[in-house]
């Protein structure tokens, strides 16, 4: 009876060893689990059109033009379409039709009619709070700008030697020279703002108890905000986002600092995981850490929409990529910050007469939209989405008008008491000075030379009284005369 057990149980031991290694080559000679395109979302941009493929799985696709007629051509083995690629508007972006059939078997292939030339790349995401696996799909249109208003070639010469004086950096010159150069008409050019809508496209940033998505709110206080700006003599607004698409963060910092922005702001709904607080918020960049506790939630929070905007690679804000590298430049961020701190007390006073104040002071943390070097900027929490009373004034017209019309007058106010040289307020100011004794405004076929000795001053001390740094003189310009 005994020996009769043993080969039993010895079996029994064999069929334990056996079956999982037969279930693990089983499973090794099946082919991978496909994937099932979900859903397909498009996204137009200026500059570009992003495709996102929803996926079931993760999936490796296959992707390349091909000419006479022009096409983009998406492969994905081991896939099917669930999807309507019919449902898809392409209107805005460079895509005149989308077509799709079975390859290979069991592989599915998207190919996009194009109406112009792309330059495609893709990537792939795992999934994140918002979505599961995603393959995007970017076709960037050479030659083309993020902002349908590119900035006039001219006044970029002008910004950039503003901003290299600004930096510390201006380029040695002779100042023999200089003070023999004839008085320049003045450029009286516009102040540049700005204007950033957070998130859009695939991310709806945070999302209110009824629905309302942040992305949708502050895009229409964006808008507000810039018919005010191009309404004011002396001002000029450029839409970072001017439509339901997304732009890295980093992106945002490259599109204001390309258009030689002046200033700029970042417009957003803030959000709590809980219903009770409310009120509006203003941040400025912190070189070191955030001055409270949920600032430092709030920058966490907002620097992650990158990985549900759908940008390829990770973000870390300890990286020493250009912008941070920029960031770190102690003379130009600390003149940066200063005036950033200004606006946004001003800013922050006037948005209390029209909402309730979360924080009493400006706030600092280390916000990845607010690390340009050369461009004062803020970050402004309009309210919170997540207060059903503050969602339902958010969607307010009125409410949003008022918001727009608060930031701007911050905004305005500062740059009316401390305007660009270069500027038409600059101008404007000087039209309204040169009546006392001790200043002088500058003629047609002044030098600064001529002017120093009329007035028995020294020419270095008269540069000195002016701040003028190797700059041009300019006609109109008032210079303040110091007595001997």
């Amino acid at each position: 009876m005994t020996r009769g057990v043993l080969p039993s149980r010895r079996f029994a031991r064999l069929v334990g060893v056996l079956l999982p290694l037969l279930a693990l080559a089983l499973l090794i000679g099946q082919p991978a689990r496909a994937a099932v395109v979900d859903n397909l979302r498009l996204w137009a941009a200026p500059d570009h059109a992003r495709l996102v493929f929803d996926l079931s799985a993760p999936a490796e696709a296959n992707v390349f033009t091909l000419e006479n007629p022009r096409r983009l051509v998406i492969d994905l083995p081991s896939s099917r379409l669930a999807a309507d690629p019919a449902r898809l508007d392409l209107t805005g972006s460079a895509i005149s039709a989308v077509r799709s059939g079975v390859r290979d078997g069991d592989g599915l292939r998207i190919v996009l009619d194009l109406e112009r030339e792309v330059a495609p790349r893709h990537f792939s995401l795992a999934p994140n709070d918002q979505y599961g696996h995603r393959l995007v799909v970017d076709l960037e249109y050479p030659g083309e700008s993020a902002v349908e208003d590119p900035i006039d070639p001219i006044e970029a010469m002008i910004r950039e030697q503003e901003m290299a004086a600004r930096a510390g950096e201006a380029p040695a010159v002779d100042e023999s020279a200089v003070a023999l150069q004839q008085a320049q008409p003045h450029p009286r050019r516009d102040i540049i703002i700005a204007i950033d809508p957070g998130h859009g496209g695939e991310d709806p940033g945070a999302i209110g108890p009824a629905g309302t998505r942040e992305k949708d709110v502050v895009l229409q206080i964006g808008r507000r905000l810039q018919r005010l700006v191009d309404e004011t003599p002396g001002f000029r607004a450029v839409m970072i986002r001017d439509g339901d698409y997304y732009v890295g963060l980093r992106q945002r910092i490259r599109i204001a600092r390309e258009q030689r922005a002046d200033f700029f702001v970042s417009v957003h709904a803030d959000a709590f995981n809980s219903p009770r607080p409310q009120g509006s918020s203003v941040y400025a960049l912190s070189q070191s850490g955030a001055t409270s506790e949920a600032a430092q939630w709030l920058a966490d929070s907002e620097n992650r929409a990158d990985l549900i905007g759908g940008v390829d690679g990770g973000l870390s804000l300890n990286d020493h990529d250009e912008v941070l590298r920029g960031v770190l430049m102690d003379l130009t961020l600390t003149a940066t910050l200063n005036d950033s701190l200004s606006i946004g007390g001003q800013v922050l006073e006037r948005l209390g007469r029209v909402n309730r104040l979360h924080k009493s002071r400006v706030e600092q943390a280390g916000f990845v939209v607010l690390k340009s070097p050369d461009i004062p900027s803020l970050l402004v929490e309009t309210g919170f989405i997540s207060n059903p009373d503050e969602e339902r004034r958010l969607r307010d017209s009125s409410h949003q008008q008022g918001l727009a019309e608060a930031i701007f007058a911050g905004v305005r106010e500062h740059f009316q008491r401390n305007p660009p040289p270069t500027s038409l307020l600059a101008w404007q100011r000087d039209q309204n000075r040169g009546g006392g004794s001790n200043e002088y405004r500058i003629q047609p076929g002044d030098t600064l030379s001529e002017i120093a000795a009329r007035h028995r001053v020294p020419l270095g001390t008269l540069k000195q009284v002016n701040e003028i740094n190797g700059d041009v003189i300019r006609v109109g310009q008032v210079l303040r005369i110091p007595q001997s």
